[in-house]
């Protein structure tokens, strides 16, 4: 028989996808932010009258494709839609009553790509294993973090706050219990729950949190924004108003989103793009500055990164062995070290390390992992781990690059969507260890190995088979202190 359940906005209908678990998709946690909400806060959903079906993926966010080569590894599936405010519920207890703890997933993609309407983040894995399991939808690119006159920033974020309002108010009903959330996200899903614990609205919407591949040093300054809304603005040759580009034919604007990029990546000046010009990211939340979290701040961490990040952006565009020294050395000097005390450091570790293996090494630290490590060393019993399997993809030089971790954590390693990544025979056993860790975290604050600190520095490695280390490359991690 299939589940009904009752929200503040209506009763929806799931559906059965296994035995003792049910989904309910698509349901609008918000009104759409199109016509006369174009650019606002996002506005409570309007209720409905007898049952909803939710028995299909809702809308996500119109955008444009992912840019080759990487559209060939990286699925942005799902539909798009102006009724883009919608979150997808996979329950193993489809009542009220049944207090199971809760994990909302925010997805990445750079902040202008992906969905959470697509097979490859579908919960059932979770709910399999006594998680009431939620992903959500929220606004990307111009319409979710442009920065505009008259309009509030991070509309994005702000969507985000209101999917966790909504799981607050309504999950018991699902069986889940609001006060065992924990969020989790990659790369900018992670990025965004950094941000959030900047906003005093977010605070006590989750009580744990696991950031995957990006943390929260990676936003843009009011002065960098503008830079970004400027040029954008002169791009379409519109003036830099709300209404001018919501004049604007969607088409043309997601164009115009994804040639800003390309500009960034041409000519990555900092007197033209601000912080931008260092992670490539022209929509990002926009935050005064950033304090990392308080040692009480009442959040839970489980954090980390892959070991070689970088290549998913260094492989597929072949830009891996043609890399010049000199372009080392200015990135190096540009994330804060001195190159010639910092790079031999980098190539102990690495004989015959060709510039662009450096450059993943010393990037994948600047952008992925010393943030991770900057959030456990501020925050108590906090853990730490690292992606470490090698794909086999791209003739084995794809590594253990970004993304790469999720057919894992999700347990999803038969997902066509996740193929081109991962690569043919992914070990069973590392996704029953890292989905398992995930779980055990959601339920315990625990995911089984030892919490980290400044004395041991413990870190959960997981490959083909996982590990546990102490100060992980610690002489490469302690050429970053004191450089933010």
């Amino acid at each position: 028989m299939e589940p009904i359940r009752t929200t503040h906005q209506g009763a929806v209908r799931g559906r059965l996808v296994a035995d003792d678990v049910a989904a309910f998709l698509g349901i609008p946690f918000a009104a759409p932010p199109f016509g006369e909400a174009r650019f606002r806060a996002p506005a409570p959903a309007v209720p409905w009258d007898g049952v909803r079906e939710a028995l299909s993926y809702g809308a996500s966010m119109p955008r444009a494709p992912y840019a080759p080569p990487f559209d060939a590894l990286i699925a942005d599936e799902g539909p798009q839609g102006e009724d883009c405010l919608n979150l997808n519920i996979w329950t193993p207890h489809p009542a009220p009553g049944g207090g199971l703890p809760v994990m909302v997933w925010i997805h990445g993609g750079a902040f202008a790509n992906g969905s959470g309407s697509a097979s490859s983040y579908d919960g059932s894995a979770f709910a399999r294993d006594g998680v009431v399991y939620v992903s959500i939808n929220y606004r990307l690119g111009a319409d979710g973090f442009l920065k505009l006159p008259d309009r509030p920033d991070n509309r994005g974020l702000l969507d985000q706050i209101a999917a966790l309002e909504w799981v607050r108010d309504n999950i018991e009903a699902f069986g889940g219990d609001p006060g065992q959330v924990t969020v989790f996200g990659e790369s900018a899903g992670a990025m965004s729950i950094g941000a959030l614990l900047s906003l005093p609205r977010a605070r006590g919407l989750f009580r744990r949190a696991i950031l995957q591949s990006g943390a929260a040093h990676h936003f843009l300054r009011p002065s960098s924004a503008d830079l970004i809304t400027a040029r954008l603005a002169e791009k379409l040759g519109i003036e830099a108003s709300a209404e001018a580009f919501a004049d604007v034919p969607l088409e043309t604007l997601l164009r115009a989103q994804a040639e800003l990029r390309g500009e960034i990546g041409a000519r990555p000046d900092p007197a033209l793009w601000g912080e931008a010009a260092l992670n490539m990211m022209p929509f990002e939340p926009v935050l005064d500055d950033f304090a990392l979290p308080a040692q009480d701040c009442g959040v839970e961490f489980l954090v980390g990164s892959n070991r070689e990040e970088y290549r998913l952006f260094l492989v597929p565009t072949e830009r891996l062995d043609v890399l010049s020294q000199d372009r080392l050395r200015l990135a190096t000097a540009a994330y804060g070290l001195d190159p010639d005390k910092a790079l031999p450091v980098y190539a102990e570790r690495r004989p015959g390390a060709v510039p662009g293996e450096l450059f993943d090494a010393v990037t994948t630290d600047w952008f992925y992992r010393i943030p991770a490590l900057r959030i456990a060393e501020a925050v108590p019993n906090s853990y730490v781990y690292e992606f470490a399997r090698r794909s086999p993809a791209c003739d084995g030089q794809l590594g253990a690059c970004h993304a790469s971790e999720l057919a894992y954590v999700f347990d999803r390693l038969d997902d066509p969507a996740y193929a081109p990544m991962i690569g043919p025979n992914p070990p069973r056993s590392l996704a029953d260890a890292m989905h398992g860790a995930w779980v055990a975290f959601a339920k315990t604050g625990e995911p089984g190995w030892a919490p980290y600190d400044s004395e041991h520095r413990t870190t959960k490695v997981f490959d083909t088979v996982p590990s546990v280390e102490r100060d992980l490359r610690g002489e490469e991690r302690a050429l970053w202190e004191g450089v933010r």
